[in-house]
């Protein structure tokens, strides 16, 4: 692991300092599962706009396959 520097705002460090989780585990924990689940909320994120840019807009096909939902048909049991 790396040490790092990180200046934060005093009030925000006492709530964190008497946080039950934080007096067991450390800040240095407590940081770590946070930046953690920040990351994963950005990639997550990131993954929905994806989604969103490629699936979201309308296209051309849209005129191309209209007409074509009429001709499937469910498998007769």
């Amino acid at each position: 692991m790396k040490t790092i520097q990180i200046t934060m705002d005093q009030k925000l460090l006492a709530k964190l300092d008497a946080d039950k989780e934080t007096q067991r585990d450390g800040r240095s924990a407590v940081f770590r599962r946070a930046v953690a689940a920040y990351l994963n909320h950005r990639r997550r994120a990131d993954i929905t706009s994806a989604y969103q840019r490629a699936y979201g807009g309308k296209s051309d096909l849209d005129k191309e396959l209209k007409g074509w939902e009429e001709q499937g048909q469910w498998p007769s049991e």
